[in-house]
């Protein structure tokens, strides 16, 4: 089974539809009005309504290491303290995030007999040392400074051509035109491929986030079909960069080079190009669309922003903070221990909560405020810590840092004119659906 559907991908014999009705839930309860052992906060559900924050609230205050013995993922603990957090995504010999063990996900189980490779991906971040060092270690000269220098001014003028594009004084989706739009064209650039492919990358990273959910695929297996599609797609891609007389430096030459990678089975290949578009996607595609809501929503630090538009290198850490766009990891005990005093067994299942950790009090001082002029902005938890620390982060900080200092050039204001939509995942917090409209200077 791949982690990146969780339960939902695993094969079974009822439909998506099916098990969701099984465990269907009440989004609009007051957590705080449910018995504390009965909180399932990893339901998507909680998510696609937007009130899964007050349940991590009550969490950290009441239960900060929490055993959720019954839910669609199986048992699972969650950690909701900033420092707890921390401290495992610190410990991978402890947690472990390998894909034997059960990978980054909830559901997944330690692996029994020989996986299905229609549904096993393997990829690096869903490995332990030294195979996970060694897969990194081929891709991250994509993300080093020296690299990502020569990509500022491409990003700024391609942000720049996206807001010129924009219908001042209309109504539009800013999701779909402006945040998967900037990542879509980056996401083609680091795979050099032609640029009218970047929306068959966006789709098959959305794909990942859909596989069991009713409205997309009637079945996981469906989902997993549109996915090879993607192997299809890079399996050609691969083949015409072995043949190139040079070396090429895109991410496709990287891996086709790399003494780690260039033999790699077709699932565990399709593992780690999926892993490398979701994680050039999502990231950067939601906080794009988290910071506009957020100065929406505190329209007192958007007046700061346009006063002083230099806030914007600290404002997009806080962004990023803010949206949390990778709610949580996943991680798997491989030996008994104890959080805060709560016993954990071997093979146990903890999910690691960055959404919560960064809005711990404890840790993060006014945390449920949005504050872009914020001291100390960048010790949040979004990035992950460890070996396991997000390899784009300086690429999604440049994106956004560019398309906001882009925006205040052209715009007075980009207003939300209605409700935002919410991606079904527990997983990736996401925005699907943000209705806006740009005024400009």
């Amino acid at each position: 089974m791949s982690e990146l559907e969780t339960d939902a991908g695993r094969e079974r014999d009822v439909t998506n539809q099916e098990w969701r009705d099984t465990w269907r839930i009440d989004v609009d309860r007051d957590p705080y009005d449910i018995p504390l052992e009965e909180l399932n906060p990893a339901h998507g559900d909680l998510f696609e309504a937007n009130k899964a924050l007050r349940y991590f609230e009550r969490l950290r205050a009441e239960a900060p290491v929490h055993h959720c013995a019954n839910s669609q993922f199986g048992s699972y603990w969650s950690v909701t303290r900033y420092d707890d957090v921390k401290a495992i995504d610190q410990n991978h010999e402890l947690f472990s995030s390998d894909i034997k063990n059960g990978g980054i996900r909830l559901g997944g189980q330690p692996l029994e007999g020989e996986p299905d490779p229609m549904f096993y991906l393997p990829m690096f971040i869903m490995q332990d040392p030294p195979k996970h060092d060694d897969q990194r270690k081929v891709i991250a000269p994509m993300f080093a400074p020296r690299h990502l220098h020569t990509l500022q001014e491409l990003i700024r003028e391609r942000a720049g051509n996206i807001l010129d594009g924009l219908p001042v004084g209309e109504d539009f989706n800013w999701v779909r035109r402006v945040s998967v739009e900037l990542t879509g064209q980056m996401l083609a650039t680091l795979f050099d491929v032609p640029q009218e492919d970047r929306h068959k990358l966006i789709h098959w990273s959305d794909t990942v986030e859909r596989i069991g959910d009713p409205r997309y695929f009637e079945t996981p297996q469906q989902a997993f079909q549109e996915l090879w599609k993607c192997w299809e797609y890079f399996d050609a891609v691969w083949k015409e960069r072995v043949a190139r007389d040079e070396p090429g430096t895109d991410l496709i030459s990287f891996l086709a080079q790399g003494e780690s990678t260039k033999n790699m089975p077709p699932n565990e290949f399709l593992g780690n190009i999926l892993l490398l578009i979701v994680g050039g996607n999502d990231t950067t595609r939601n906080s794009i669309s988290g910071g506009v809501l957020a100065l929406n929503e505190h329209p007192d630090q958007y007046d700061k922003l346009k006063r002083d538009p230099s806030l914007v290198a600290n404002m997009v850490p806080e962004i990023i903070r803010w949206q949390s766009p990778v709610a949580h990891m996943c991680r798997t005990a491989m030996e008994d221990t104890e959080i805060r005093g709560q016993k954990i067994k071997k093979w146990d299942k903890i999910a690691i909560w960055y959404v919560s950790g960064n809005r711990d009090d404890e840790r993060i001082p006014n945390a449920n405020q949005f504050l872009i002029d914020r001291p100390d902005v960048r010790q949040h938890l979004s990035f992950g810590f460890g070996i396991h620390r997000c390899v784009g982060n300086r690429l999604a900080e440049m994106q956004l840092r560019t398309i906001w200092e882009e925006i205040l050039k052209r715009f007075s204001h980009v207003e939300v004119v209605g409700e935002p939509k919410y991606l079904n995942s527990s997983f990736i917090r996401g925005i699907t659906d943000l209705p806006v409209r740009v005024h400009a200077r």
